[in-house]
């Protein structure tokens, strides 16, 4: 890319040696500079407002402010720094949670030096740049959210499984050994986690997204 001064970048980390790692890095790409290091999520705060750099590099597990809070912040205070989440971590809790408090991208450490600095690259310009895991853990979240039942608790699916049956709630509670309220209640908890207000409705649903087996 093709600018006049490089990127600025800020390197946010608990560990020692992973930011000086990334500042040598830094030093030996042209067009990226080190704007500051910070190794918790206040220093990061206390640096974004003296320097105010491009491209903030946020670790996101770190003592005292976690790097997803610090992300929000960021994202607040100063909505034109692009903040990339670069950690250890792949749960797509963790994902979710980074993209939403405002990440512009999410990388596993294991990057490579030529995929990170493209992934800088592309944030200062907007762009968003996932590793593998987090897009799938972004698949695997939208698949849920996109199919009826995903939310549906253990004891749910087994009263789901008698209901497909045509039991009772008087019978689900016999065979669960337990009461009949909480069978009736589960029941419950069931049509409105499936949006439906009729027990056929929800064996209809059951049946056709293979909710039970």
């Amino acid at each position: 890319m093709t600018r006049a001064e490089p990127i600025r970048v800020l390197l946010v980390d608990d560990h020692d040696i992973v930011r000086r790692g990334l500042s040598v890095y830094l030093d030996v790409t042209p067009d990226l500079v080190l704007a500051g290091e910070a190794n918790t999520g206040e220093e990061a705060m206390e640096i974004c407002a003296r320097v105010h750099p491009d491209v903030v590099l946020m670790d996101l597990v770190m003592p005292g402010m976690g790097g997803v809070t610090a992300t929000q912040l960021i994202h607040e205070r100063w909505p034109e720094v692009k903040v990339i989440a670069l950690t250890s971590f792949r749960e797509k809790e963790l994902v979710q949670e980074a993209l939403r408090a405002g990440a512009m991208s999410y990388l596993v450490k294991n990057v490579s030096c030529d995929e990170l600095t493209q992934a800088i690259r592309a944030a200062y310009l907007g762009q968003s740049t996932f590793s593998p895991e987090a897009t799938q853990a972004l698949i695997q979240t939208a698949c849920q959210a996109s199919a009826p039942g995903h939310d549906l608790t253990a004891s749910e699916q087994d009263v789901l499984a008698l209901m497909v049956k045509g039991l009772t709630n008087a019978e689900i509670a016999e065979h669960l050994h337990v009461s009949y309220s909480t069978a009736r209640a589960r029941v419950s908890n069931i049509l409105a986690k499936l949006g439906v207000s009729r027990r056929s409705e929800a064996v209809a649903l059951a049946l056709r997204y293979k909710l039970v087996t």
